[in-house]
């Protein structure tokens, strides 16, 4: 037995204990489908579809790996520098610099369903970009709840802290004309969210502070998420889903995009991945779309940490960089 059919297994029986998710059958009967929702999906298979431990049974073990090697690579490295880009305690990034003056800065945006996660804990990943001579900085910011369920706080800071680091980049080494954003899951939606930010508009800044980006295992139009359970702690309105769904302002992309999902992610972050590619491909713009075989939503995270995987080649690649 492969270990994807092991992964797949799990994922299935635990589908099962919860209902019969993504047509799982429980124990006893069929679970009977109600009207659609979004596509195809019930309200159940949609709400299951933007809940990651359905499909990764895996994800407190990752999680809790991750949150020990970020302690391991500190003890390696030293702790990182901490620099505020607000004037509130959690506005500030972690930053890992490279040796040698003037190295590119890749700006890491985590996830956590938008309701969780600190920089802290995404450190194990920071050899990947000091072998490769390049700058790591990662960034804090309010989870949903803390924002009262309104997501613009969030892009609001992300922003903030990306024009910050254009603007002092100096002061830990890094170059402002070589800046780049890598996300992960809800952080891949605000990484988008930075690309298809208008920064000569909003912010009187150069178009294109950011030189590219690569969001794994995101979301990228908003509407299917409103629909599900996400919506009893975000408070979706028209306005939000239309002003926050990157996939509708393509038009505003100036940056090389590379998109990247694992094949055991759920089907919605699959097709999100690959919808937000194609929709950028339809419009002439540079964008390139990975996937990740045999790899669930949190594993695709993990790969950031070996520098000879798909996802973190895709990321130096981008930055033309080697893998160190």
């Amino acid at each position: 037995m492969t270990r994807r059919t092991l992964v797949a297994g799990a994922a299935a029986g635990i589908a099962a204990a919860a209902g019969g998710s993504a047509g799982a059958q429980s124990d006893s009967a069929p679970r009977e489908k109600g009207p659609p929702v979004w596509l195809d999906m019930d309200q159940k298979a949609l709400d299951d579809a933007y809940d990651q431990s359905v499909y990764a049974p895996n994800r407190q073990q990752i999680l809790d790996r991750c949150k020990r090697n970020s302690e391991l690579t500190r003890e390696r490295l030293g702790a990182s520098r901490r620099f505020a880009y607000g004037p509130t305690a959690i506005e500030a990034l972690d930053v890992f610099a490279a040796k040698a003056k003037n190295a590119p800065v890749n700006v890491f945006i985590h996830g956590g369903a938008w309701r969780s996660g600190m920089a802290k804990d995404y450190a194990y990943f920071a050899e990947t970009f000091l072998m490769s001579g390049a700058t790591l900085a990662v960034v804090d910011f309010n989870n949903v709840i803390e924002a009262g369920g309104d997501l613009t706080v969030l892009a609001d800071q992300v922003r903030r802290a990306a024009i910050w680091i254009w603007k002092n980049a100096d002061s830990f080494g890094g170059d402002p004309e070589r800046i780049y954003v890598t996300g992960h899951s809800s952080g891949a939606h605000l990484a988008a969210v930075l690309l298809t930010t208008d920064f000569l508009s909003d912010f009187d800044l150069p178009p294109n502070i950011i030189k590219g980006g690569v969001c794994a295992s995101g979301i990228y139009d908003l509407k299917p998420v409103r629909l599900s359970k996400r919506s009893s702690y975000i408070n979706f309105t028209d306005a939000i889903e239309e002003r926050l769904s990157p996939q509708r302002h393509i038009d505003k992309l100036l940056a090389p995009l590379h998109v990247v999902y694992g094949t055991l992610e759920t089907p919605e972050f699959q097709r999100q991945g690959r919808d937000f590619a194609a929709a950028v491909k339809a419009t002439s713009k540079e964008v390139s779309l990975t996937a990740l075989e045999g790899y669930n939503h949190f594993e695709v995270m993990e790969q950031l940490a070996n520098p000879l995987s798909p996802l973190a080649r895709a990321v130096l690649h981008q930055m033309k960089l080697a893998a160190g």
